[in-house]
């Protein structure tokens, strides 16, 4: 039976031997974190992942506040840092504010700072530091249902208009081990399809369309039930079982601490001179 996930860490347990172009990498404090680099395209049609950087941060619940709260944010701003090209950065909030366990994206996009437009509206002399800020733009406009527009042809439209450098889009994300439900983050440099780990996969966001690179990040906040089926009994559902999805009773908190520490750490790596307490201030 079809395993739904998006995680790259999850797909790449079945890929096994020395020249599978399958590369990992161990590190982390607050967080436990997995690097893996894809050489090569050749897994699309077995682990849905091509080539590109895949970075997992594993820890506890991100609906908790953690007393390490502050260490996971820098460490995350850390690991946005290197993936983040120089320039000016577009945000993009992905899904339905409307649906809780898909309204990560326009969340984080909600507590992101926007300062594109500062030294157009500011006096450079009395706000030398905002003014002084990388320029970035942030932009959530719902889904296909809701606008009868692709995301994808929205923001190829922005980007026509504000030509930035970058991409940062941010979207929930389906898993196939409830252990990594609402724990986990994934970033990634080879952009992402909106719903593809819920069979819902609309026209992806990535450097081929766009033309600038697309740093997608995500939290899973989704299993399919019939992964849960195979967890808890080591079976496979009967072929009669109806699937579903299946989310946290607790999605609403989950959705709201988990986007706000995406949201800091997105601040952090795109404004190195700001600080954790400046931009708790500004939200």
């Amino acid at each position: 039976m079809e395993i739904r996930t998006d995680l790259a860490l999850e797909g790449v347990a079945s890929v096994r031997g020395r020249d599978s172009g399958i590369h990992q990498v161990k590190r982390g404090k607050a967080f436990r974190i997995t690097e893996i680099v894809i050489d090569d395209d050749s897994h699309i049609d077995t682990i849905g992942k091509g080539r590109g950087r895949y970075i997992t941060l594993e820890g506890s619940s991100l609906s908790k506040f953690s007393d390490e709260y502050e260490d996971m944010t820098l460490e995350l701003a850390r690991e946005l840092r290197m993936l983040i090209p120089e320039g000016e950065i577009l945000v993009v909030g992905l899904g339905n504010n409307d649906i809780t366990p898909d309204a990560l994206g326009p969340q984080v996009a909600a507590k992101v700072l926007a300062t594109r437009h500062l030294r157009d509206e500011l006096d450079s002399e009395e706000e030398e530091f905002l003014t002084s800020l990388r320029r970035v733009s942030v932009f959530a406009g719902g889904v296909l249902g809701q606008t009868g527009i692709e995301t994808a042809e929205m923001v190829k439209a922005i980007c026509r208009e504000l030509k930035p450098s970058g991409i940062i889009a941010v979207d929930a994300l389906a898993c196939s081990d409830i252990r990594r439900l609402g724990t986990t983050i994934q970033l990634s440099d080879s952009g992402i399809s909106p719903g593809s780990g819920v069979s819902n996969a609309r026209r992806e966001l990535s450097e081929k369309i766009f033309g600038v690179p697309v740093i997608a990040v995500g939290v899973p906040t989704v299993v399919d039930m019939h992964t849960i089926v195979r967890s808890f009994t080591g079976g496979q559902p009967t072929r009669n079982m109806p699937n579903m999805m299946v989310t946290p009773r607790d999605v609403d908190r989950l959705t709201e601490r988990a986007s706000q520490l995406i949201a800091f750490g997105i601040n952090l790596a795109l404004q190195p001179s700001l600080t954790l307490e400046d931009v708790r201030g500004l939200f």
